[in-house]
């Protein structure tokens, strides 16, 4: 494969403003930036890791045929509770619903993201990261939830914002929480012979 021309055309799959950020911070700057529209329904008894790693394939897979020349990145995130997913919050009674059931407790974040290259090779990582929020004050749950910071987030929260205030500590990759682990990212582009320097 010429990985020169592998390298001319970079796709993000994702409308997520923080994974394109994160990506600037490894040197990766798409060349277009689509929205995967799939069926995100969690199957019965399905695994948080399981459903992540499902998620980020079939959104890949959206787009494989049109862009059969291009690298096309997505990725998933979720929150869990033991084996309870917890939903993008997009209404403030089940953001609260979420933050109630954190406080004081640890929770899991899986991120999956998926590599698509023109030789119809897929990779897939998912990573872990571990969290655990101190007990919220009914006050501090009312003032985040008025901030709005939680709208459409995984589990309720950004931690990129206010809501970093409220973790006791973290085990794992941060980028992992805020969209993307970076460090298996960028292992998984060096494999592929992404060259960093490309304008």
């Amino acid at each position: 494969m010429d990985k020169t021309k592998l390298n001319k055309h970079f796709i993000l799959a994702s409308s997520s403003q923080r994974r394109l950020e994160l990506l600037s911070q490894i040197g990766v700057k798409p060349d277009l930036i689509l929205s995967p529209n799939i069926d995100e329904k969690i199957f019965s008894k399905e695994l948080p890791r399981i459903y992540v790693e499902r998620m980020s394939l079939e959104k890949n897979r959206v787009f494989q045929q049109k862009y059969p020349q291009s690298i096309i990145l997505t990725a998933d995130t979720v929150v869990s509770v033991g084996r309870r997913i917890l939903p993008k919050t997009m209404d403030v009674n089940l953001a609260e619903e979420c933050l109630k059931l954190i406080s004081g407790r640890r929770h899991k974040v899986f991120t999956s993201f998926t590599v698509y290259t023109p030789n119809n090779s897929l990779k897939t990582k998912t990573i872990q990261s571990i969290i655990k929020f101190k007990r919220l004050h009914p006050d501090e749950i009312s003032y985040y939830l008025a901030t709005k910071e939680w709208e459409g987030k995984a589990g309720g929260y950004a931690i990129q914002g206010i809501a970093a205030s409220f973790i006791n500590f973290i085990s794992g990759s941060y980028s992992n929480v805020v969209g993307l682990p970076l460090a298996e990212l960028y292992r998984v582009l060096i494999s592929i012979g992404y060259n960093f320097k490309n304008d």
